[in-house]
């Protein structure tokens, strides 16, 4: 085998041994860290682009990630947006919707009509109702980690940044437990029994529900003794979140769904304000890049072909229903047309979520997911590199960028 052929396998991620899995970290890392620094040197744009480019020509190369996640993949992907979706459910204020129903309201209809829209857009293509309601549910949740890397990134602040993260901490919620509830009615409909079904479903909420309970407890006793600013405390936080993470997937809970409910329950169970290091210090940005570059790489030119247009009008026909929901309740949530617009476009992007909710579909329901595959991974290949751009140019819209730094005139001898 040649060395060539060695790194392909690494880049697939079909080799097992140690060595492999951490050349294939390894390499992630390094080629997401250049591409992202010569983004950010040459243009104005968010190194996200860079991260998610370096997967890209990985993928065009044949080195892409398969499906399901596997390996080291499936680890750097579990751990990456476990921390951002805890992260971001830690700084979300579920008090902001009852104060504001308006609020409570879009978050409804902007998941329900993107969802029935992508839906019936797709029956318009030939595509079965099981597959079509399969891709609506992976294309409710709107990215955790592209538009909270891209505010990160650019220094956002604003009603739209705080907005986009209610949102999607609430999008990818319903994502995961409607989609969770259509595949309980599908076992019962092979022939199992609903009531049985209903159980296990219970059960597992539960459980994801308990697991999040001491992952959040453990994270509030820890700061009563311990500053979390500080980097020694980050990285004890960071290791509590990535235990949770691990252990959550060896029995089988939702690795999306946990972290989400643990930031959530620690949020709005105490009145302190949670502060510490984004992504909790450098651990947690090196995951986060990795993050993206495999996304970026989830795909093949043949997968693209396969998805062709149905993929194409599932983004239209997603964004526009988020869209009307958003702008068309705006008044009513308290923000103005321009917010609303704005808002809608940060929820444009499809990214990590998706591609893991289409993972364990995948492992559940194979032959239901084949249909799902193209078209869902096409229009993540197609956002990957055109979400963190809208996301950006939604930011300056709303005015919720700092302004650029003016060049300093040399003095004249």
């Amino acid at each position: 085998m040649t060395a060539l052929d060695s790194g392909a396998r690494v880049w697939a991620g079909l080799a097992v041994t140690p060595s492999s899995e951490l050349m294939f970290i390894v390499g992630v890392l390094l080629a997401g860290a250049l591409a992202g620094e010569f983004i950010a040197a040459t243009t104005r744009l968010p190194r996200v682009v860079g991260y998610t480019l370096a997967g890209f020509l990985a993928a065009a190369f044949g080195h892409g990630v398969t499906l399901p996640l596997s390996g080291a993949a499936q680890t750097v992907t579990d751990l990456a947006l476990g921390l951002l979706l805890f992260e971001i459910g830690s700084r979300v204020n579920l008090r902001w919707l009852r104060r504001n129903p308006g609020l409570l309201a879009t978050s409804l209809a902007e998941a329900l009509l993107s969802a029935a829209a992508v839906a019936l857009v797709l029956r318009a293509f030939d595509v079965g109702w099981p597959t079509a309601l399969a891709c609506a549910l992976l294309a409710m949740p709107a990215p955790a980690a592209m538009s909270g890397r891209v505010a990160l990134e650019m220094g956002a602040e604003g009603q739209v940044t705080q907005r986009a993260q209610l949102l999607t901490a609430l999008n990818t919620g319903y994502a995961v437990i409607a989609l969770t509830l259509m595949r309980t009615w599908w076992a019962a409909d092979d022939g199992g029994s609903l009531p049985q079904a209903l159980a296990g479903m219970a059960i597992s909420l539960l459980t994801t529900l308990g697991v999040a309970a001491l992952l959040a407890g453990a994270v509030y006793l820890a700061a009563r003794r311990l500053d979390l600013r500080n980097e020694s405390a980050a990285l004890l936080l960071f290791g509590l979140v990535a235990f949770a993470i691990v252990a959550a997937r060896s029995i089988g809970v939702s690795t999306l769904l946990m972290p989400l409910l643990a930031g959530l329950l620690l949020r709005n169970t105490c009145a302190r304000p949670w502060v510490w290091p984004r992504h909790f210090g450098t651990s947690g940005g090196a995951l986060v890049l990795m993050l993206f570059v495999i996304v970026g790489s989830a795909w093949s030119p043949s997968l693209l072909v396969a998805g062709g247009f149905a993929a194409l009008a599932l983004l239209a026909a997603r964004w526009l229903g988020k869209a009307v929901a958003i702008v068309a309740l705006a008044p009513w949530a308290g923000a103005s047309w321009r917010q609303g617009l704005a808002l809608s476009v940060t929820m444009m992007p499809l990214s990590g979520t998706a591609l893991v909710m289409l993972s364990e579909l995948m492992r559940a329901e194979a032959q239901l997911a084949a249909g799902a595959v193209p078209i869902i991974l096409a229009s993540i290949a197609v956002l990957e590199l055109a979400g963190p751009v809208a996301v950006q140019l939604a930011l300056r819209l709303a005015g919720e960028l700092p302004p650029a730094p003016t060049p300093r005139k040399e003095s004249q001898p």
